[in-house]
């Protein structure tokens, strides 16, 4: 009889078990994102709001490294997963087709990878500039500006001197304009694979996903136009 490791490394090797961990993974990313994007938009109600917000996710001590910890587990075994599926489908097919395959996917499915790679690159580097302060003046307690309390981080101002600095926005907005693309693309095929959809409601779930895709980019987005053109400061 084979045991709970066995069984869970040969539903990984196959290529169901691998679209199932990536539509699942999937779903748990889009999760975040919507809670992340709620906890962002406080900064449009004040200090007080988003520094208290923070506040409430710095008391959760090591259960918050534990969340984080285990969303970049997610986030690297959604995009190993993803590539490893990628070539797997290659190798699957080596002669090409009559009609080229690639020209009729979507510009979304196209760059699935590059953009998961790109946005991991950016998380990599938001933690670096906002959670783990590295190399900045955010860690320094003689600048008062960033801090409320001892050990306390004021997020409200970190965030408007952050995305005061032009290049700074601009590298978020274009991760923004990837992962969105990655979403819309992403979230029908969430559906697909888990089975939630149908011959009819397959495009109802694409322009589902299109709208929230661009919804959750216009959300994100008015944070740093909002502080570049001087709305929030």
């Amino acid at each position: 009889m084979p045991s709970l490791v066995q069984s869970l490394t040969r539903f990984y090797q196959s290529s169901i078990g691998k679209k199932i961990l990536v539509a699942v993974t999937g779903l748990a990313m889009i999760g975040f994102l919507v809670g992340h994007l709620l906890g962002n938009l406080l900064i449009f109600s004040g200090p007080d709001a988003i520094n208290g917000y923070a506040k409430k996710l710095h008391d959760l001590g090591p259960l918050l490294y534990l969340i984080r910890g285990g969303l970049l587990v997610i986030v690297v075994l959604h995009i190993v997963t993803t590539i490893q599926l990628v070539r797997l489908n290659r190798a699957a097919r080596p002669q090409k087709y009559a009609v080229d395959t690639v020209r009729q996917a979507s510009k979304s499915s196209r760059i699935m990878i590059w953009s998961g790679l790109t946005i991991f690159a950016f998380i990599i580097y938001h933690l670096a500039h906002y959670t783990w302060a590295l190399g900045n003046q955010y860690r320094d307690p003689s600048v008062l500006r960033y801090w409320v309390a001892p050990g306390v981080h004021n997020v409200y101002n970190m965030v408007v001197d952050g995305f005061r600095v032009w290049y700074v926005s601009a590298f978020y907005i274009l991760a923004l304009l990837l992962l969105t693309s990655h979403l819309s693309h992403g979230f029908a095929s969430v559906f697909q694979t888990l089975g939630l959809a149908t011959p009819r409601t397959r495009r109802p779930i694409a322009v589902a996903g299109n709208v929230f895709s661009w919804a959750w980019f216009l959300g994100n987005l008015s944070i740093p136009l909002a502080i570049l053109f001087g709305l929030v400061a």
